[in-house]
């Protein structure tokens, strides 16, 4: 009789774990360790009973997942790749989701002397010229690819010991830019969440240059008919 029970309590679980509808999501590092996903998807899942399955990666590899079929829904923030993933009929019903900017920071005795408020251009001209490190992304995200367009604003190509490009999300590379006391690229919200634990400090931010719009979009179902473009 006990294990009868035993197991009718399993079953009932298990109808109740795997009843809910899954959408699958491919985000940013950036979003997931802002801390926002933590908030939102508990209340989502339960106000529809849909499990939210999210794969945070960079925006260009949030773009691939979703131009394979391999998600349902892409939540990324690289506008101009955005508009070409939609024009290329891979996402539809592109609506804007909110907003950041993106920050300069480094480590507090500021070895370039850069101000605030002074052109980010102008920052990174600073950094080059004082040979500061510098931590990149480079990944291929969102925050990369912002970080690609400033440097060609301030008419450098960034190389040498200084320039590190070390292929991980935003929450690893804040850590590896504080432990070597460098500068790097960040959105606010990252920043905020991980500024506790970090010496570094904000640096420059304010120009709107560094607006960081975040987009979301449903994979089309044309292309792919398996997507949960209901759920999306």
């Amino acid at each position: 009789m006990r294990k009868i029970l035993i197991f009718s309590l399993l079953y009932l679980l298990s109808i109740n774990v795997y009843s809910a509808d899954i959408l699958r999501m491919s985000t940013t590092t950036s979003t997931e360790n802002s801390g926002l996903l933590k908030v939102l998807n508990p209340l989502f899942e339960k106000n529809y009973n849909i499990r939210l399955d999210v794969i945070a990666v960079g925006t260009g590899k949030a773009l691939r997942l979703g131009e394979s079929g391999d998600v349902d829904i892409v939540f990324v923030h690289a506008p101009n790749a955005e508009l070409e993933f939609v024009a290329k009929g891979h996402g539809v019903d592109r609506k804007a989701v909110m907003h950041n900017d993106f920050v300069l920071i480094g480590p507090k005795e500021n070895p370039a002397q850069i101000s605030v408020s002074q052109p980010v251009a102008i920052a990174l001209q600073k950094i080059a010229i004082s040979k500061s490190m510098f931590i990149s992304r480079g990944d291929d995200s969102g925050t990369h690819k912002k970080e690609i367009a400033l440097w060609q604003s301030a008419q450098i190509t960034p190389i040498g010991v200084n320039y590190l490009a070390v292929g991980q999300g935003m929450g690893a590379v804040l850590k590896i830019a504080d432990e070597k006391q460098a500068y790097t690229l960040t959105d606010r919200g990252t920043y905020i969440a991980f500024k506790d634990k970090l010496d570094l400090v904000l640096i420059n931010a304010g120009e709107q240059a560094l607006f960081n719009p975040y987009h979301i979009m449903a994979v089309n179902p044309v292309k792919h008919r398996h997507v949960r473009y209901d759920l999306a």
